[in-house]
């Protein structure tokens, strides 16, 4: 599956994540993640939306995004060291006393942190690149997952390049 990571920076108005996600429905494409956040500016939020693409039909798409008048500046983030991506996963995992050493030495390979405790279960959070929460998730299955979330992928241009500069500054001096 080839996807491609849009970082859009848009307004932090009512409706702008329906009017987004409602143009990617309408043009068919299914979005994989998709995380909505503020931003360092006031008044401004950040998109990072993950989808399964075509080079010709994303092009269309974000023509599209860049007619909406809330929406400000779209980068796509490479994921070939352009980039840093990463995404967050929460997950219980049944730990009795037979098992909570082995599951412990998963955590510790990882770089994860065991954020709840109790008699029959772990909850751990991970955080790193997709395919390192599909790994850590394999290597628990075993042990019986009792419950998982997923952030989705967020991700940042490396060094100075930076998707709120330009415009988006203009437009928050002004106000």
């Amino acid at each position: 599956m080839n996807t491609t990571t849009l970082s859009v920076l848009v307004e932090d108005k009512p409706g702008v994540l329906t009017r987004v996600a409602g143009l990617f429905a309408r043009r068919g494409f299914n979005i994989d993640s998709l995380a909505v956040g503020t931003t360092e500016v006031p008044g401004l939020s950040r998109m990072t939306i993950v989808v399964d693409s075509e080079t010709q039909s994303l092009e269309q798409v974000t023509k599209q995004l860049n007619k909406l008048v809330h929406v400000l500046k779209i980068v796509e983030l490479d994921g070939d060291g352009g980039s840093v991506e990463r995404e967050l996963a929460l997950i219980k995992v049944a730990a009795d006393g037979s098992n909570r050493g082995e599951i412990m030495d998963v955590v510790q390979v990882f770089r994860a942190s065991v954020v709840d405790v109790d008699s029959d279960a772990l909850t751990l959070e991970a955080t790193g690149s997709a395919d390192k929460i599909e790994a850590i998730i394999r290597l628990l299955s075993p042990y019986g997952i009792r419950e998982l979330v997923r952030s989705g992928r967020i991700g940042l241009g490396r060094g100075a390049r930076s998707v709120s500069e330009g415009r988006a500054l203009r437009l928050e001096r002004s106000a």
